[in-house]
């Protein structure tokens, strides 16, 4: 009897150390963003480009994000997880793919990907935010720089 339980606990500290290792893993994927080969932008040449028109920001992270933190002056506000976010971005573009658009989240994971998916989309001039609002490898982000940021409306959006 005492072997059986013996053999019942290794199993359940196996799976559950499998179970620990997994989640760790899981969140390190999600943390480590992937390499984005196109352009990329600090910040404040981000901030500078979008206040004088030269690029499109879009900032892509959640409702609830946007409440906490506010959007970057100059930025557009459209969340990633929208089913039509596509055909939202393409009118926020006039119909242009070859408008630069540069993509900012909050800590350049999500940017970074969303730069892949839309240069495979057949977007042309997609520009990356690594820094993010809240800073990461890349720099301090739109917050701690002290760029300036505008409340979020929800009315309109």
């Amino acid at each position: 009897m005492a072997l059986n339980a013996n053999r019942s606990r290794r199993w359940i500290l196996i799976g559950g150390s499998a179970a620990v290792a997994a989640g760790f893993a899981i969140r390190e994927y999600r943390l480590i963003p992937p390499d984005y080969a196109g352009k990329q932008l600090s910040v404040q040449a981000a901030h500078k480009k979008a206040v004088s028109g030269d690029i499109l920001l879009l900032d892509i992270r959640t409702p609830k994000e946007w409440q906490a933190t506010g959007i970057g002056e100059g930025a557009h506000f459209l969340d990633m997880r929208r089913e039509d976010f596509i055909p939202a971005l393409t009118q926020l573009s006039q119909g242009d793919k070859g408008t630069a658009i540069a993509l900012i989240c909050a800590r350049g994971v999500r940017s970074a990907r969303l730069s892949n998916r839309l240069t495979e989309a057949g977007f042309t001039n997609i520009i990356d935010v690594p820094e993010g609002m809240l800073g990461s490898a890349a720099g301090p982000g739109w917050v701690r720089a002290g760029l300036p940021v505008n409340n979020y409306d929800r009315s309109a959006g």
